[in-house]
């Protein structure tokens, strides 16, 4: 079974989702969500749904805590929903090909320190873009910038 840790910051409406698909499924599981915010809804969501939670700090992101911890846990895939930072080298070495990010916007457009949430959508309707979409890629050591898996438009 492959074990899927989940980082995020914010509401947790994607980790949501994902603790639900995969719950009970033979091939892969959320076993912990990692959040930045001690505020950050994700946190009482995962909670509410019985799947672990820990909390750091950004210093504790850049210093190999967090790498440390996922490792402990035999964490085999991590998927960032909605996590607000950048990823530190240490961890993108640590877990080669197998960090994906869902960015709301399809890339290479709209993506980058910023681009985040609404703030995404904001910019796709001020250039009056057409469509808009998602773009699921792995992530290297730059915002938005690793080799995309899937994206979708709307």
């Amino acid at each position: 079974m492959v074990k899927i840790a989940v980082l995020a910051s914010g509401s947790g409406s994607n980790a949501e989702r994902l603790i639900r698909h995969f719950a009970g499924h033979a091939h892969g599981q959320v076993i912990v969500v990692g959040c930045d915010r001690p505020d950050a809804g994700v946190l009482q969501r995962a909670w509410e749904l019985g799947t672990p939670t820990f909390l750091f700090t950004s210093k504790e992101l850049r210093e190999g805590r967090v790498r440390k911890e996922l490792e402990q846990l035999g964490v085999d895939l991590i998927i960032l929903a909605g996590f607000l930072r950048l990823i530190p080298d240490d961890l993108v070495h640590a877990f080669p090909g197998r960090i994906v990010n869902i960015h709301p916007a399809l890339l290479p457009k709209f993506g980058g320190k910023g681009m985040y949430g609404r703030h995404v959508h904001e910019a796709v309707l001020a250039a009056g873009e057409p469509e808009s979409g998602i773009t699921v890629h792995l992530v290297n050591e730059h915002y938005d910038e690793g080799e995309h898996l899937f994206q979708a438009r709307c």
